[in-house]
């Protein structure tokens, strides 16, 4: 069954431009980015680039009038510390940004994240002001063995946990198993699982009605509309596409709910 609260949460599009891109080439597109948009933007807009890009990438934003809003790509759960190579929640904080993603899939398969270091990372994120956007997802073995309930629930118990369900906490549902894979998710696969999120937020009390689950599996301007008509999706998490201001900006307008 579909919220029926859905009218009430503002769509989010959050662009994940991953490991692309000098603080340089990050300015021009996040201006190109700005500019292809409409004013007022008609839901919130998120940038993510990589940590080096992060202030010039701001900058621009906040000169084009801060409708689109910064982001990182992950964070480390203590403030401070013997953590060489790592960025805490207030430094991404005093730098302007308004989110941060957690627990993504490539943070899960390729470094070793597990569910309790990214309920930590969803916790700092909100002990500093920030809104995480947290990442579940399961793998084609996962899926073919029946096992995505047991995945995705378990993945949301750990951050349920750690985190108050409201309107600062995202879900991000990415299906690990449609990125690079061969096959393909559709509306209906990623509908699923966003209502299986949704049962299970419904059940955390009331504020949950207020967080979106957004979708992430290999979103582009040709199927974002499937994706983002399903009622229990509030917007998307895109990768590759949000490297290409037009493609970007045709995801932000499939997302406007009428």
């Amino acid at each position: 069954m579909a919220d029926g609260s859905q009218a009430h949460r503002r769509p989010l599009v959050a662009g994940n431009w991953k490991m692309n891109l000098t603080h340089l080439e990050g300015a021009v597109l996040a201006a190109e980015v700005a500019a292809a948009l409409p004013s007022p933007v008609p839901v919130d807009v998120v940038l993510c680039p990589p940590f080096t890009a992060l202030q010039a990438v701001g900058d621009v934003l906040a000169a084009a009038g801060g409708e689109v809003m910064l982001g990182a790509q992950d964070l480390h759960w203590q403030e401070r510390g013997a953590f060489t190579g790592e960025v805490s929640a207030g430094m991404l904080a005093a730098l302007g940004c308004r989110y941060v993603i957690a627990g993504h899939s490539e943070r899960r398969g390729l470094f070793g994240e597990t569910d309790e270091m990214v309920a930590r990372k969803a916790a700092a994120a909100r002990a500093a002001g920030l809104i995480p956007i947290v990442c579940v997802g399961e793998t084609l073995e996962q899926r073919r063995a029946g096992r995505v309930e047991a995945v995705i629930l378990g993945q949301l118990e750990a951050v349920l946990a750690a985190v108050s369900p409201d309107a600062g906490l995202v879900i991000a549902y990415e299906p690990v198993w449609a990125i690079g894979t061969g096959e393909a998710a559709s509306p209906a696969d990623a509908a699923a699982v966003a209502r299986l999120i949704r049962d299970r937020l419904r059940q955390a009390g009331p504020g949950a009605g207020d967080v979106r689950i957004l979708y992430g599996g290999s979103v582009t301007a040709e199927n974002a509309a499937g994706f983002l008509s399903e009622p229990d999706l509030d917007g998307a998490l895109v990768g590759g596409a949000s490297l290409d201001a037009r493609s970007f900006a045709a995801i932000v307008e499939a997302a406007v709910k009428p």
